[in-house]
């Protein structure tokens, strides 16, 4: 069976990097709400949408950051689930680790889900940057 933070722990060392890496998963609470958008300096620069969903941080690397109207379509690579403690991490992630390079908290807030299916994400962001609706389809 897998266990949601599996990939995220094998791609980390705790001793290592200073992300959190929780030796267990939490017990999710609900679907959750909280959301934190980082832009990460890593071997490109891109932003990392994180959304709080079940105990982890559901995640997409987006190149060029979220579209700026609803007319936009960008890319957003869907990554490995996170941590809950990832939406306060910013700091320097040593190079030659994975994601190695500076990241920083571009956004954080709440979110409203309008879809969640295996193939489609629609959420509306209440946050100070990020606004809006926003969907994210595989």
């Amino acid at each position: 069976m897998r266990v949601p933070l599996d990939e995220y722990r094998r791609k980390r060392d705790s001793a290592r990097t200073p992300e959190p890496v929780p030796e267990q998963d939490r017990h999710a609470e609900g679907p959750g709400t909280r959301f934190v958008i980082q832009e990460h300096h890593a071997r490109r620069l891109h932003w990392d949408v994180r959304l709080e969903r079940d105990g982890v941080l559901v995640s997409w690397a987006v190149p060029k950051g979220l579209p700026p109207d609803d007319e936009t379509v960008r890319l957003a690579v869907r990554t490995e689930d996170h941590p809950l403690e990832y939406l306060d991490f910013h700091g320097e992630i040593p190079a030659g680790e994975y994601g190695g390079g500076t990241m920083t908290i571009w956004d954080t807030g709440t979110y409203e889900t309008e879809k969640w299916h295996g193939r489609e994400v629609a959420v509306v962001f209440h946050g100070e940057r990020a606004k809006g609706r926003h969907i994210f389809i595989r």
